[in-house]
């Protein structure tokens, strides 16, 4: 069902949470104004952090649908946009040469059609849908390259794309756009400047509880919060690939189906997979690493 924009800070920060996704004020209110003033977003923190979850979860409490782009290096413009339906373009070509009516012109005309149009994420973002203007993810924008930013500058200015063969579509109304990034470079602060910004970082351990009693309801309240407190423990150390919220829900997942009430070092050192993931950094807690984690967090949540 759809839903009209939330009217207020509070409103988007229950509208989320209707979804499962816990956020602390200063993201409600960016989301907010991002939805309001109809600005893209641009979010931008570790890997695990919730940047995508935001943009599911925003499409699904107001009703609309979900268009994903997924970067990556050597992603360029036309990939993004569409691109044309070349074998039944060929099909068509060859039965007009079968059958004699192969007139150049009107067959060239017939091939640059909406029917032989592969519509790709930004294209149909901007293309009107029943529901309302969709959430346009544009997930990890950190994994292209300056061409491609440089595009997406222009794209989200005017929310427009042009088609040679077709013209310029614009949008009637312009979608909800969301961008990530992982910050595994600098991405162009023209394009920052396009968006309204919010660094996400890891929740605390009161935020970090609620999420997790959210996602995982039957996970008991103590295995919960002992959980949390071995994990934010863990990001302090010296580790390649620090675990996200992601992880913290994968493991607990983990530990639910191995019917753990509590966590013992032996437990903690054989489920490290669901935390981490590289090999250095599992060798390097596994063991008597992980009973000190264990030990220090349980004396943090007792203090």
């Amino acid at each position: 069902m759809t839903r009209d924009i939330p009217t207020s800070i509070d409103d988007t920060v229950a509208l989320l949470r209707g979804q499962d996704y816990v956020c602390g004020r200063d993201l409600g209110t960016v989301a907010f104004l991002a939805l309001k003033l109809r600005r893209p977003l641009f979010l931008e923190g570790e890997a695990g952090v919730g940047k995508t979850e935001i943009a599911k979860a925003i499409a699904a409490a107001l009703g609309r649908r979900l268009i994903r782009l997924q970067c990556y290096e050597g992603l360029d413009a036309a990939s993004a946009i569409y691109e044309w339906n070349f074998s039944a373009q060929m099909i068509a070509i060859r039965t007009a040469e079968a059958t004699h009516t192969a007139d150049r012109k009107a067959l060239r005309d017939e091939l640059f059609t909406d029917e032989y149009l592969i519509r790709r994420p930004l294209l149909e973002a901007l293309e009107p849908h029943p529901e309302g203007p969709p959430v346009l993810l544009i997930d990890e924008v950190d994994r292209t390259d300056e061409p491609f930013e440089a595009f997406l500058l222009e794209a989200l200015s005017d929310f427009q794309v042009t088609i040679p063969e077709i013209g310029t579509i614009r949008a009637e109304e312009p979608p909800v756009v969301i961008l990530t990034s992982n910050r595994t470079r600098e991405v162009h602060d023209a394009l920052k400047r396009r968006c309204l910004y919010h660094w996400v970082d890891y929740p605390d351990f009161d935020t970090e509880v609620a999420i997790l009693r959210a996602r995982i309801p039957d996970c008991a309240d103590d295995l919960s919060r002992e959980v949390v407190a071995f994990v934010t423990r863990l990001r302090s150390e010296d580790l390649f690939k620090k675990p996200g919220v992601a992880e913290t829900i994968d493991w607990a997942q983990c530990l639910i189906a191995l019917d753990a009430l509590t966590l013992s070092p032996e437990l903690v050192s054989s489920t490290l997979g669901a935390l981490l993931k590289y090999q250095d950094d599992i060798a390097r807690i596994a063991g008597s690493e992980a009973a000190r984690i264990l030990e220090e967090a349980r004396r943090g949540l007792a203090a």
